[in-house]
């Protein structure tokens, strides 16, 4: 019972993407309009989205409280980080693989999938706990994430390993920064431009559903292969990253409220960074595996989150 009701809860995303995916198969959208939407929404919906429900849903006192689920997430993510060492080791990944896998082990798709699918389970009332997990996915992201893939190369040469300290900062991480700066200083926002910033803001679950589906029908079910370093990158990232996390916050985190315990979980069980391939071909990597990755890994997504709601009860 509980299985359905978490499968009726995410029914309405499969449909939103299935749209996306059905569209996009018509021919309906041309080559530059999944960029132009994942702009729009990186830049423009997200930003507002999240300048609206901080000022709506955050005070003073509450983010004393969400600085211990941070340290939560962070340790959650070192700990993730030494147990993807140990499958590559054990699995014995090749160069030009290794980056590709830690970062399917440990970072998520927080933005495109598991931004939509929060909102639509727990609301924007859960939104700040989402933003807690995004900023340290984002720093472990375009970090340990992007030195690791530049520092691979499938010939097993360093591809001059660096990472770009203005990714740190994203759009969306600036309009939460902005928000905490009017939170913080108790500046007034006319209600006209918290109305205009939350129609602006509204756009970001459609369209990413929308995106989501637009990928995947780009992709190609064709071109889904299946060996050892797949199926290891996907146990570690819908078996292993949420274990941790939830050992995590089981151990240390037993005061967590619901909703925040429950947001970290879900975004644990997100699948690949959308933008994997696009770093794994910077980083002169396996950009074939990282695509591979990423639409498996996407796809499961449906099955697996029912079952990690399920278990969430």
């Amino acid at each position: 019972m509980i299985f359905l009701t978490s499968l009726e809860n995410i029914l309405p995303i499969i449909l939103i993407i299935a749209l996306g995916y059905f569209l996009q198969v018509r021919g309906w959208f041309s080559d530059q309009f999944s960029g132009n939407i994942s702009k729009l929404i990186m830049n423009v919906g997200l930003p507002a989205s999240i300048f609206v429900s901080v000022l709506k849903y955050l005070n003073r006192s509450m983010l004393v409280g969400l600085s211990s689920g941070l340290l939560y997430v962070f340790g959650a993510f070192v700990i993730s980080y030494v147990f993807a060492f140990i499958m590559i080791a054990i699995l014995r990944v090749p160069a030009g693989r290794r980056g590709v896998f830690v970062n399917m082990v440990v970072n998520a798709n927080t933005i495109f999938i598991g931004l939509p699918l929060n909102i639509a389970l727990f609301g924007n009332e859960a939104l700040p706990y989402f933003l807690i997990y995004y900023i340290a996915n984002t720093v472990s992201t375009w970090t340990v994430g992007v030195y690791l893939i530049t520092a691979d190369s499938k010939e097993g040469k360093k591809a001059g390993a660096k990472f770009d300290w203005k990714k740190l900062l994203p759009p969306p991480l600036v309009g939460f920064l902005i928000a905490l700066m009017f939170l913080f200083l108790d500046i007034p926002v006319p209600t006209f431009a918290i109305n205009t910033l939350t129609y602006i803001g509204n756009i970001v679950t459609p369209m990413s559903l929308l995106y989501i589906g637009i990928v995947l029908a780009r992709a190609g079910f064709k071109s889904i292969r299946v060996d050892k370093d797949t199926i290891g990158a996907l146990a570690g990232r819908y078996i292993v990253a949420p274990l941790v996390m939830l050992a995590i916050l089981s151990i240390a985190g037993g005061n967590l409220p619901a909703n925040e315990f429950k947001t970290f979980i879900v975004q644990s069980a997100a699948p690949a960074l959308a933008v994997l391939p696009i770093l794994a071909d910077q980083g002169d990597g396996d950009r074939e595996y990282a695509t591979n990755l990423v639409t498996i890994s996407t796809v499961l997504f449906v099955v697996v989150i029912p079952v990690v709601l399920t278990l969430l009860g």
